[in-house]
């Protein structure tokens, strides 16, 4: 700020250079959808690994394509994934004298729940009693061993260590919707004789020393309205749009779901600057029910842009059941070769070509031909191949906006995945200019941040051209903010870049030379 003088010396005055540093954000979180065997349905659970997901999910299993889609995430190099888990199915109760408990997330996974109450805490009293004001409650999940321990539990409702406090954290307990109960200590359970050879307290040979989880219900496989949310599924963030409540996901993947959500989806995708993954209709078994459904597209409309689809379905081992063979859907597949794409090379790389291996895939439900694959490539479908000594390659990088006969700019899916990543880290990286004096000093400090955001991509190989005026431009100036604007509050920033288009077909042309008399 300006210094005023009041006396005679030196005065320092610290400058702002003006400076916003522009990062990038990210572009492969990969967003899942669907059935799974346990974990929570109130909100979407972010992972760095498989480890978390089997911790929170449960492991791969024969009626979770969602399960089957994120284990080839990670075994294709993703990283970070959101995971909204979709049920109809009811959750295990466990009532403790009183005090009634439920499984954390519906599913039969419950009934193996194990819970045991002790009065050995620091207030006591150590014998038990109505009069107990706190007390250990201690669970175990029998089947994957997961055991959890809430020791001092209060029974005073607005305590730190109330019972709805300690199990805010837990994986494996929650508090009922209605008639909880937090202000009493149910009774104990029987404790271990110190002559017991077997001090194990959730033995199947001492049932008082424990309560067992009942009534819970996997459901079936969830619908479109478990999909949309209902009638109200947007506004309160219900289904597919928990999602909402993430800070970024770039690849939504649906393995499994209805054709009829993917309508909503695409316009979730649109809306969140993400790329929706398609995975073939049932219906396509060969190239030419391919070929014929492509007659009406998956998804259509200028959304398709933000689409893409990969032909055909994948034979993978089954990573649980002794390597048995399970044809899957391939958009976790494909979502993890764009991550590690991504990371090895850059988002304006196209996930396909020789380096783009799916690693796990045993075989194709339908291999094709070099002629076949044409037959689907111009029509915007990528299609999965198996090259000798190769193997399983990703063999196409179209939007379904791809097709030849619409000739639409948004035709290479690297090229979009490169525009919604600029415009995703524009509009994070310019908020600071909301409510700015709009003149001259502000469009320098726009040009120059900007600027060097884009300068970046282009030290990085993102973008045509041997020089940064013919890769990128940025324009804030007052040609493209006239004064009519800036009454009404508007500053206007052009950003352009010149985009690389992958060399989908390479054309080798050979003569033959005749020989040259030397004279």
């Amino acid at each position: 700020m300006p210094v005023t003088a009041t006396y005679p010396g030196v005065y320092i005055d610290e400058l702002s250079s003006g400076v916003h540093t522009i990062t990038g954000v990210a572009t492969s979180v990969a967003a899942f959808v669907g059935a799974t065997s346990r974990g929570p349905t109130d909100g979407p659970v972010h992972i760095t690994s498989f480890a978390d997901f089997q911790r929170t999910f449960g492991e791969v299993t024969p009626d979770s394509p969602v399960s089957q889609a994120v284990y080839q995430f990670y075994l294709n190099g993703g990283s970070e994934a959101e995971v909204v888990r979709l049920s109809n199915g009811a959750a295990a109760t466990i009532s403790l004298d009183g005090v009634p408990l439920v499984a954390k997330g519906p599913g039969a996974w419950g009934n193996s729940l194990r819970v045991r109450v002790d009065y050995d805490t620091a207030t006591g009293p150590p014998s038990g009693g109505a009069d107990a004001t706190s007390y250990n409650l201690t669970a175990l999940d029998t089947t994957t061993g997961t055991r959890e321990a809430f020791l001092n539990v209060s029974t005073i409702p607005t305590a730190a260590r109330s019972l709805a406090n300690v199990l805010a954290g837990s994986t494996l307990l929650a508090l009922p919707a209605t008639g909880a109960v937090q202000d009493k200590a149910p009774g104990k359970h029987a404790d271990i004789p110190l002559t017991d050879p077997d001090q194990n307290p959730f033995s199947d040979a001492h049932a008082d020393r424990y309560t067992q989880g009942s009534d819970g219900t996997p459901g079936g496989t969830p619908g479109a309205n478990d999909y949309n949310g209902g009638s109200s599924g947007q506004a309160d963030k219900k289904g597919i749009y928990q999602l909402l409540k993430t800070d970024i996901f770039n690849l939504l993947c649906l393995p499994g779901a209805p054709a009829s959500v993917l309508s909503v989806a695409l316009q979730l995708c649109v809306d969140r600057r993400a790329v929706l993954l398609v995975d073939p209709p049932p219906a396509w078994t060969t190239v030419a029910t391919a070929v014929s459904g492509m007659a009406s597209p998956p998804v259509s409309g200028d959304g398709a842009k933000n689409a893409v689809v990969y032909f055909p379905r994948l034979q993978i081992p089954d990573p649980v059941q002794s390597g048995v063979t399970r044809t899957v859907d391939p958009c976790g597949t494909l979502a993890g070769v764009m991550a590690r794409t991504d990371v090895q090379r850059g988002v304006w790389k196209a996930p396909a070509g020789t380096a783009a291996s799916l690693s796990g895939v045993l075989a194709l439900d339908v291999p094709m031909t070099d002629l076949e694959n044409g037959q689907l490539n111009k029509l915007g479908v990528n299609c999965l191949r198996i090259f000798p000594v190769i193997g399983p390659v990703s063999w196409g990088a179209r939007t379904l906006r791809g097709a030849d006969r619409i000739a639409d700019e948004w035709k290479y899916l690297p090229v979009r995945r490169l525009a919604l990543f600029i415009e995703e880290s524009l509009f994070r990286g310019t908020q600071w200019v909301v409510f700015e004096p709009n003149d001259e000093p502000l469009w320098a400090s726009i040009r120059m941040n900007v600027g060097a955001f884009m300068n970046g991509l282009f030290r990085q190989g993102a973008f045509q051209g041997v020089t940064a005026r013919e890769a990128y431009l940025v324009k804030c100036d007052k040609e493209n903010n006239p004064q009519n604007d800036i009454d009404q509050g508007i500053v206007n920033i052009l950003v352009g870049f010149a985009p690389l288009k992958p060399a989908e077909f390479v054309i080798i042309h050979i003569h033959q030379l005749a020989g040259q008399l030397q004279t």
